[in-house]
């Protein structure tokens, strides 16, 4: 497998499953199971109907949207590290960063057009998990995976 695709593999794999990790662990805590965030993690692309019921084949679409996601994310990271050398010198600088640049996106610009009811939310508990989630679990595992792989491999000289 090539560096660049490895990569994305690897950091999508690991981003993406500790975001999903994270969104379960702060949903158990409001009494919402893994099911009811993939659903509504479907719901997202594919509408309310995705919402009704408990259905292991929506919570399965919720699952494939999640990393779908998470893959175009990746994928946009690792172009940017293998552009802009800055990105390789600090990668976990630049990967948390990143995170928080998705954190903006999604909970400001993204949730609040789908569900303009809903979002943006600024309660101190839901911008924690979301920075947290977005940051530690998505934003740095990304910048971890780039900084283990080296500049050259990535279309550019290493920077180090």
């Amino acid at each position: 497998m090539r560096p660049v695709t490895r990569a994305i593999v690897t950091a999508t794999a690991l981003s993406g499953s500790l975001d999903l990790l994270s969104a379960f662990a702060f949903s158990a805590v409001k009494g919402v199971g893994p099911l009811r965030v993939l659903q509504g993690v479907a719901a997202g692309p594919f509408g309310d109907p995705m919402l009704r019921g408990t259905s292991a084949p929506v919570a399965l679409a919720g699952l494939i949207v999640h990393y779908a996601l998470m893959t175009v994310m990746v994928t946009l990271f690792v172009a940017a590290a293998s552009l802009l050398p800055f990105v390789r010198r600090r990668p976990l600088l630049w990967g948390t960063v990143y995170g928080l640049g998705l954190y903006l996106l999604m909970y400001w610009i993204v949730l609040p057009l789908r569900w303009p009811g809903l979002f943006p939310r600024t309660g101190a508990w839901d911008v924690g998990n979301a920075l947290f989630s977005h940051l530690l679990c998505v934003g740095l595992p990304m910048g971890w995976v780039i900084g283990r792989i080296e500049g050259d491999q990535l279309g550019g000289e290493p920077d180090r």
